[in-house]
């Protein structure tokens, strides 16, 4: 009889005692959700003025740039889903029509979103779909007004730079693509007597070389940047003397560098489709021209499979410092201002625009790319929405210093060992880096 009691009192008291190990184990993993902290991402650097810290940002995407960028709220956004919905192979048919605002009442109609306008003038089309329009930055005003137009004139063309056609010519392993502004003509005859020299270029140390070739972007002189002389007449000088300058039709202003890249990779892919490797660049860098070849040669001697040719190994490659985890800077204030009206979500990951180098094949697919994604203000972000387009991922190098050195390095010819790219340099301070980094710089 006590037996059966004591079986009696277990099976009365198992529910519970399971209950209670349930409670605490419920307690316990409250516990440890409330004091767990995600681990942090890694942080470098947003288009430059604004840390990933600061409350102004867009938070971290969770899902692919494509799938959570297009958010409601922003022009855009809006303008990129249509383009999307264009080139949906599943979606279009012959022709595809999308919705699209209506320049009049902001109201949406049916439209060809390939269809360009007749002329590149100013158009208030998109301005009726922002409604802080009218308290935006100038320069932010004037990019929403031209924005539609990326088909500019060339004015300034060098046909044979790359060597022609010809079976006999031949291509330069590595083409200098410089963005450049009228003005800065100082920068531009300090690139060609030191990194930017066109010709065969040995790489360090008597190294596999191969022929380098540069031209300058240029658009054309802004005349409301401030009151500046008319340097058209000495520009045409210049151009004239070492035929080495592009110069498209449209006004030369911040926000317009994205249209440097647009049409360089359409000029490349019909003057110079056979170069093996572009660097895009500013015109206040120090470049190590002789260290980049020797990294690309690594690239297409070491990557892939032994039997592939070096251009299928390198056919992907686009490398700089990179930028991840970062979002739009919201201050008014900073020239890379970027409102929430205009777009919301985050960046994909990007280099800086100080300098990247990638193939001359990824130059091509940019180029075609590039009409599935709608201009954006900042071109270095603009170009990581290509790549991302094309899934590919730059890759970082640390050689690739686009925020410089730190200041008590920068006067020590053996800190730039292992420095591909730094950014800034005045024409003086190129000057006097070519001539200490003639030889390969000695360990600290």
């Amino acid at each position: 009889m006590a037996r059966c009691s004591g079986r009696l009192l277990c099976i009365c008291l198992l529910p519970c005692v399971m209950v209670g190990h349930l409670i605490v184990y419920i307690m316990v993993s409250i516990c440890i959700t409330i004091s767990y902290s995600p681990p942090l991402l890694p942080v470098r650097f947003v288009a430059p003025g604004t840390s990933s810290n600061s409350g102004t940002l867009a938070s971290h995407p969770l899902n692919p740039f494509w799938k959570l960028g297009l958010e409601e709220g922003a022009l855009w956004n809006q303008l990129q889903r249509f383009l999307d919905r264009q080139h949906n192979p599943i979606l279009r048919g012959n022709r595809t029509w999308v919705k699209l605002p209506d320049a009049e009442d902001g109201r949406v109609r049916e439209g060809d979103a390939g269809e360009a306008p007749a002329d590149c003038r100013p158009d208030n089309r998109w301005a009726s779909r922002l409604q802080d329009f009218n308290t935006l930055p100038e320069q932010m005003r004037d990019f929403v007004l031209s924005m539609h137009c990326r088909d500019y004139p060339l004015l300034t063309d060098q046909p044979g730079i790359c060597g022609g056609e010809g079976q006999g010519a031949e291509a330069p392993v590595l083409l200098l693509a410089i963005k450049s502004e009228t003005g800065n003509f100082e920068n531009r005859q300090a690139i060609r007597q030191t990194w930017g020299q066109s010709g065969w270029v040995q790489g360090e140390a008597g190294g596999r070389g191969g022929l380098v070739r540069t031209v300058f972007l240029l658009g054309k002189q802004d005349p409301s940047a401030g009151l500046y002389p008319d340097l058209e007449a000495l520009l045409e000088l210049e151009k004239s003397q070492h035929q080495d300058i592009l110069q498209w039709d449209f006004r030369d202003s911040f926000y317009n560098l994205t249209l440097k890249d647009v049409l360089f990779w359409r000029w490349f892919s019909l003057r110079c489709p056979r170069a093996l490797f572009v660097f895009k660049g500013d015109d206040d860098i120090f470049l190590r021209t002789r260290s980049l070849l020797d990294f690309l040669h690594q690239q297409g001697d070491e990557s892939g499979d032994p039997g592939q040719n070096s251009t299928e190994r390198t056919r992907d490659l686009f490398v700089g410092e990179v930028i991840a985890n970062a979002g739009p800077n919201r201050q008014p204030s900073t020239k890379y201002y970027i409102p929430e009206s205009f777009y919301k979500g985050t960046y994909p990951a990007y280099a800086g625009g100080g300098g990247v180098v990638y193939s001359g094949d990824l130059a091509l697919r940019l180029g075609r790319v590039s009409r599935r994604v709608h201009l954006f203000p900042i071109d270095d972000v603009y170009l990581g929405m290509c790549l991302h387009r094309l899934g590919i991922s730059p890759s970082h190098h640390p050689g690739f210093l686009t925020f410089d050195l730190p200041a008590s390095d920068r006067e020590k010819p053996c800190a730039y060992r292992s420095v591909i790219l730094v950014h800034k340099r005045s024409p003086k301070e190129m000057l006097r880096l070519w001539s200490e980094l003639q030889t390969v710089p000695p360990p600290c």
